[in-house]
């Protein structure tokens, strides 16, 4: 197998120090609705309130900070159908430099506004799988540094930032369930939660219809076909070899949950919690009111990932 840079969990902190003045430090919050009907302890990370709306803030601003003055030059250049393009587009406004952003025609107009509103400069292909051969075409034209959504260990590290900031608000946690896609925050969770809390359990939470990374994870090898049009938008990307690679190192399991589910889960954190969370984010409470037994007395951790969602076109209409 190739060499892997996997990040440390050093390089979480490091990433925490770089990024702490950009970011919001998002809060932790909890249920008693939740409490009973699972019977855990659920602390939910916040991450809907952090800059546009999601986690990816963290990772893109750790990435393009990182960036030496002569990288960063001619801008960035990344491919994503929602969050992570936004992320990039304010990190990149706000370090000075041009993001040029590859997306696909199908990507929710919300989304599509945001990148724009951040100064993302929009090139449109048919559809997600075009989204690669159409990123580096802007990059040969562009010679901007190329920031991956999440196969990147300096996206991977600030994306663990979250749980860093979980920890010490909320120290004695068991358990920590994240929603996977790519894998670039469930891999920065662990990295991150392991370093500081040795022992801790991992979970992830996908969409049955783009299990995908649950395929994988029982393979032991990467499995990127058959990868559905879930009302979680956010999760439709397929593992890398990094971050299936940091998985089997940490994880105990993917849990997987209908449609049906998750959309009842985003109702009830909607009317319990009074926080708006889109579909993806309330994909591990899902996972927990399905499987119960698997986090009944115990304190868990949940990366609520993002809250970006299009209120002229709510998802359960």
């Amino acid at each position: 197998m190739m060499h892997l840079d996997i990040p440390t969990i050093g390089d979480v902190q490091r990433a925490a120090v770089r990024i702490r003045e950009r970011i919001h430090r998002t809060p932790v919050l909890t249920c008693r609705t939740f409490d009973e009907l699972t019977g855990a302890c659920l602390f939910f990370k916040c991450e809907n309130f952090q800059k546009v709306g999601a986690f990816k803030f963290r990772g893109a601003c750790n990435a393009i900070m990182s960036l030496s003055e002569d990288e960063a030059r001619l801008g960035v250049v990344t491919l994503s159908s929602g969050n992570h393009a936004a992320a990039v587009s304010l990190a990149a406004r706000l370090q000075g430099i041009p993001a040029y952003i590859a997306m696909p025609e199908t990507a929710p107009e919300s989304k599509k506004r945001a990148v724009e509103g951040y100064g993302g400069k929009i090139t449109y292909c048919a559809n997600i799988k075009a989204l690669d051969e159409t990123a580096l075409k802007i990059q040969k034209a562009t010679k901007a540094h190329f920031v991956h959504p999440f196969d990147d260990p300096r996206v991977i590290a600030g994306q663990g930032t979250a749980t860093l900031e979980l920890l010490e608000d909320i120290p004695g946690l068991d358990i920590i369930i994240a929603p996977v896609s790519g894998g670039g925050l469930l891999s920065g969770t662990c990295i991150a939660a392991a370093g500081v809390r040795p022992g801790t359990e991992f979970f992830g939470a996908e969409p049955s219809i783009a299990d995908d990374a649950c395929r994988s994870f029982q393979a032991g090898r990467l499995i990127t076909d058959n990868v559905g049009s879930t009302i979680a938008d956010g999760l439709r990307a397929t593992l890398s070899e990094r971050t299936l690679s940091i998985l089997k190192s940490h994880v105990r399991d993917i849990i997987t949950v209908t449609e049906e589910e998750i959309v009842r889960a985003t109702k009830i954190m909607w009317q319990r919690m009074k926080i708006v969370v889109e579909p993806s984010g309330a994909v591990p409470l899902a996972a927990i009111i399905a499987q119960p037994n698997s986090f009944a007395g115990k304190r868990v951790g949940v990366i609520v990932s993002g809250g970006n969602v299009d209120v002229d076109h709510l998802p359960w209409h």
